[in-house]
């Protein structure tokens, strides 16, 4: 009797074809959504996050964390997810910047949800 179980995965790959583009650091956005669709648990209005995310769940550390949260600034978003790699760019803004965000980085993608 074999006593190992099959484990099923879902491997999203969205490529852009001929659209040129710096990253896909909607990844973590997609598998968070995905899972908060299966179990049936919606995520908060007030949430952000960015990373491209590799197939073991490492999250990977993205570019342009000010222009991202001048973003969330104006979509008034509190909840920011970003990753781990990217806490020295973050601590380098000015405070002011900074001012009236919930951050939170990680390193892998089941630390998220």
């Amino acid at each position: 009797m074999c006593t190992s179980y099959y484990r099923p995965k879902l491997i999203l790959h969205v490529s852009a074809g001929a659209t040129p583009k710096d990253g896909s650091s909607d990844g973590c956005t997609m598998i968070i959504s995905l899972l908060s669709l299966a179990i049936k648990r919606p995520l908060r209005k007030d949430l952000a996050m960015t990373s491209e995310v590799t197939l073991t769940g490492r999250i990977l550390p993205i570019f342009g964390v000010k222009e991202k949260i001048i973003a969330a600034w104006r979509s008034e978003i509190k909840t920011i997810i970003f990753p781990a790699a990217n806490r020295i760019n973050f601590d380098e803004l000015s405070d002011n910047v900074k001012e009236g965000f919930d951050v939170h980085f990680v390193d892998d993608y089941s630390k998220i949800f």
